[in-house]
């Protein structure tokens, strides 16, 4: 099979879905699976709706509404008459939300995001397997959580391959179009659980494995992977050829295209990806394989914002030693903080951190009791893969740097 994942920006209205239908009939669909994300910005509506439930706002009446106007609105654009059905099944996806809303007792905050947010993906792809049926592409909607199995780490949740191979196996017709969910799991309780956020291309690497597909191509609205992203850098350049090795380099420093954890299970098996645009078939894009490192070989930019460097030094003037590194990363993991930089000296001990969950106060209140503890929140982390002194330059010039490491093809830039 070829494993297919449209994201948010490709199904956002009903002249994107519409163009799914496009991309399917020029390509063929017949030995196709199909990973659909929730339309749009849907998982940034769901979450603001969770946020309101979780708290208890007046808002959350007011966020059920926009999101159910937001669908209906696709639904009528795709549908016109015959659209009773759809918007039954629709209706009933919101029902089981608002059950679960009215029953649920638990006050972890994560659990009950991992309830909420996945129907954002579910009304997706009703949607989208409706329309396809109408077209004449008969397909069969897969309810992911139905194969993807997961331990219970709500919002950021590890799969079980063994049990996720098993399931994939016994549920999958590979002889007929099938369309599912990104983004979704389900533990042991058969609680919905998700991947964390952009794992949509990570569930399309799940499925490719599990299937051993041909390929997996990410349909995206750019060209395929550039060497910066075009809302931070005017010049871009389409890099041709990336190798598994080097994506994951790239995906590591928070390359934006392709999500971190999709290229393992597709190296495994040497299953080529390919990132490819929706609105242009006719480009070559992207492809992920095995080979040359990069082509062409051109500095990659990649920024993270909304970043905190966080400066820790022994109060007595001793040495930062091993003993005192492995407390602070333990009390960072913890805390569910990702770490994006280390550098340390005798006396300090640096990082570039990303507070996901709001949790870096309690992480400061621990630690200083026994360190000296200086910050910078609101920072940006340039990461430049294949750097030259211009690239570098471009960085630098006319920003204040609190932080510089550089090795062999990498350099990092802190900036305020």
């Amino acid at each position: 099979m070829r494993v297919f994942k449209f994201g948010g920006a490709a199904v956002k209205d009903a002249a994107g879905v519409r163009n799914v239908i496009n991309v399917l009939k020029k390509l063929g669909h017949q030995d196709v699976f199909l990973v659909v994300s929730a339309m749009g910005k849907m998982t940034n509506a769901f979450e603001k709706l969770t946020k309101a439930y979780f708290y208890n706002s007046d808002q959350l009446s007011v966020h059920i509404d926009e999101v159910r106007a937001y669908h209906y609105k696709i639904v009528d654009g795709l549908f016109k008459e015959d659209k009773d059905e759809v918007l039954a099944t629709i209706e009933d996806l919101f029902t089981k939300m608002t059950q679960f809303m009215i029953r649920n007792e638990s006050r972890d905050y994560s659990f009950v995001y991992d309830q909420i947010v996945p129907y954002a993906e579910l009304f997706s792809t009703t949607i989208v397997s409706a329309f396809l049926n109408k077209m004449g592409l008969e397909n069969n909607w897969l309810d992911v959580r139905t194969c993807i199995k997961t331990n219970s780490d709500y919002r950021d949740a590890k799969v079980n391959w063994e049990l996720t191979k098993q399931q994939i196996t016994s549920h999958v017709n590979t002889e007929k179009l099938q369309i599912t969910q990104g983004f979704l799991g389900s533990d042991t309780d058969q609680n919905t659980t998700t991947l964390g956020r952009e794992g949509s291309d990570y569930t399309a690497a799940i499925f490719a494995y599990c299937l051993d597909a041909e390929s997996v191509t990410i349909w995206k609205d750019v060209d395929g992977v550039l060497n910066s992203d075009p809302r931070h850098f005017e010049e871009t350049t389409l890099l041709e050829r990336i190798s598994y090795t080097e994506a994951i380099e790239l995906a590591f420093y928070g390359a934006s295209v392709i999500h971190p954890k999709t290229l393992q299970p597709l190296q495994k098996s040497e299953i080529p990806l390919y990132v490819k645009s929706f609105s242009n078939l006719d480009k070559k894009g992207t492809v992920v394989s095995k080979g040359e490192a990069i082509s062409p070989e051109v500095p990659c930019f990649i920024v993270k914002n909304d970043q905190i460097l966080l400066s820790i030094s022994s109060l007595d003037f001793s040495f930062i030693v091993e003993r005192n590194i492995s407390e602070i990363f333990n009390l960072i993991h913890e805390q569910k903080m990702k770490v994006n930089l280390i550098q340390n000296s005798a006396i300090s001990f640096s990082v570039c951190l990303e507070d996901k969950y709001q949790n870096f106060d309690t992480l400061v209140s621990i630690l200083a009791p026994q360190f000296k503890i200086d910050f910078h929140k609101g920072v940006s982390l340039h990461t430049i893969r294949h750097f030259s002194l211009i690239s570098i330059e471009q960085i630098e010039r006319n920003n204040k740097v609190l932080l510089k490491q550089l090795t062999q093809e990498t350099v990092q830039i802190v900036i305020e």
